[in-house]
């Protein structure tokens, strides 16, 4: 057996980032020969990385970076297994880059984003799938958004998991990142009424009605019931018409821009995870299985 010192181990971890028992067996079974063993290293990381790929991916973090005159920014959503990995140093820095690289090449899709190169030289996916290999979960990128500001872009990211980008025209840099920090607290779906998508609208109607027909009433009385009921919804979920989280009379968003002389062209806002059924493990009919058996 080839003699395997502890600076080949060292040499080879730093090469691929892995556990130092892996690049040690990695080694005896290449026979001591470096590159044999990066190559068997990383061959056995795409594997794993395959094995994982089936495994729910519904944590993860925000990734956020916004040109330095606010002109342009992107946002990332990087999903990992759990939240225990979403607090990984590497995880977090590997979505910070993939936000810096998303505004500076402005991919395509995820595909594209995957085939572009980082800083270190190696792809996107490469690096992917080495992190995969290193921490021992399923990883993927699940989306990203670039947007270029009419105005001036705000941002904020709350606890790495809830990402927003505000464009705003007029008013201040302190205006805009409460703007952000509003819209991650309230989450609306629209700037105002004229965003909204036409079948939320009528989700939201079929909604109302279906509770307003159980009230018994006259049918002039559902009607406005049900247009009532989606008035309500507009004014809880556009922008404008909420009251603005730092207004201690109840100002809505709306009044509070005018007062400052400024609008809101559009936001985008990721949320970690969202739309992602999670798996949800039954431990105790597992062990009642594994009994069983």
């Amino acid at each position: 057996m080839a003699d395997i010192s502890a600076s080949m181990v060292m040499e080879l971890r730093q090469r691929t980032g892995l556990g130092m028992m892996e690049c040690k067996k990695a080694l005896i079974e290449a026979g001591g020969d470096l590159a044999k063993a990066e190559e068997l290293l990383r061959i056995r990381s795409g594997a794993k990385a395959s094995k994982a790929a089936d495994r729910v991916a519904a944590e993860g973090v925000i990734g956020l970076a916004v040109a330095p005159d606010g002109k342009a920014g992107a946002i990332v959503e990087v999903n990992c297994e759990t939240d225990f990995v979403a607090r990984n140093d590497d995880f977090r820095a590997f979505a910070g880059e993939l936000a810096q690289l998303v505004l500076r090449e402005d991919p395509a899709d995820v595909a594209a984003l995957g085939a572009l190169a980082l800083a270190s030289g190696e792809t996107v996916e490469a690096r992917r799938v080495a992190l995969v290999q290193k921490i021992g979960e399923n990883m993927s990128i699940r989306r990203f958004a670039r947007r270029t500001a009419t105005g001036r872009l705000a941002s904020y990211v709350h606890g790495a998991r809830i990402g927003v980008l505000v464009d705003l025209a007029g008013g201040d840099d302190a205006l805009g990142k409460d703007l952000a920090m509003h819209v991650a607290a309230l989450k609306p779906v629209a700037v105002d009424r004229s965003g909204v998508p036409a079948e939320t609208i009528e989700q939201e109607r079929k909604i109302a009605a279906a509770k307003a027909a159980e009230s018994g009433k006259p049918a002039n009385i559902v009607e406005k019931m049900v247009e009532g009921a989606v008035a309500k919804y507009l004014a809880e979920n556009t922008l404008v018409e909420q009251e603005f989280v730092k207004a201690t009379d109840k100002e809505k968003v709306g009044a509070v821009l005018k007062q400052k002389g400024a609008a809101v062209a559009g936001f985008t806002m990721f949320v970690v995870g969202e739309g992602i059924e999670k798996r949800k493990d039954d431990f105790a009919a597992e062990v009642a299985a594994m009994a069983k058996a």
